[in-house]
């Protein structure tokens, strides 16, 4: 929905305070000329983007899970739910992703309690319940240096899948899974374990493979 934007006295301001703010939105996309965000930011409410001419944005809302194509020249500024455009022109459709993306965070564990997490007995447990739901099979993962990232499936036994991360991802801390020929399967129960921290949650049943919206299957170990 475009909105316009008739006066834009105070904010900056406004954008100064929001970057202590959580985040609502990721940034799946950048193209051309564009001030104010890059590829997998995380941005916060108030935030300012300008773009240039020939430049275009994608934002995914976390919460709203609304995905907005924002191109030509003009500003945009971050809203909770949906982004206020002022002369570009923003194509918003709703995709699929779990509102919970937005505060869910891997637990702190000890690395043996990391690995004794594979059968249906213990996906019954508080710690092992399924924090969110990932609407694509292969994760988007923000996991930051070097280690091993680990993907235990709980509901059955016997699958697991392991990558070794060398500290290259993008940004030093985002690795694709749609990079890879490995991917999760669909309605299953995992548990992510990279260094300390573990994340349990569900593959939705009718997830998709490849590189589908970010916001509908980032999966945050930070």
């Amino acid at each position: 929905m475009k909105k316009a934007i008739v006066v834009l006295v105070g904010v900056m301001g406004f954008a100064g305070a929001a970057a202590a703010q959580a985040p609502v939105a990721v940034v799946e996309e950048v193209q051309g000329n564009v001030t104010g965000a890059e590829f997998m930011d995380y941005v916060a409410q108030g935030k300012v983007i300008k773009l240039g001419q020939g430049g275009s944005v994608v934002l995914g809302y976390m919460k709203s899970c609304r995905r907005e194509t924002i191109a030509g020249t003009g500003t945009v500024i971050v809203g909770q739910d949906e982004s206020m455009v002022h002369l570009a022109e923003v194509n918003g459709t709703k995709t699929e992703c779990d509102s919970a993306q937005a505060h869910a965070t891997a637990r702190e564990t000890s690395g043996v309690a990391a690995t004794v997490v594979r059968s249906l007995a213990k996906a019954k447990d508080a710690s092992a319940s399924p924090q969110l739901t990932l609407y694509g099979t292969a994760p988007l993962v923000e996991a930051k240096g070097r280690g091993t990232l680990v993907f235990d499936r709980l509901d059955q036994k016997g699958e697991r899948l392991q990558f070794e991360l060398t500290g290259n991802q993008l940004k030093g801390k985002f690795y694709d899974l749609a990079g890879t020929s490995k991917s999760l399967t669909p309605g299953g129960t995992y548990a992510a374990t990279f260094a300390s921290r573990r994340i349990v949650f569900l593959v939705d049943p009718q997830a998709k493979p490849g590189p589908t919206p970010i916001v509908g299957r980032l999966l945050r170990m930070e």
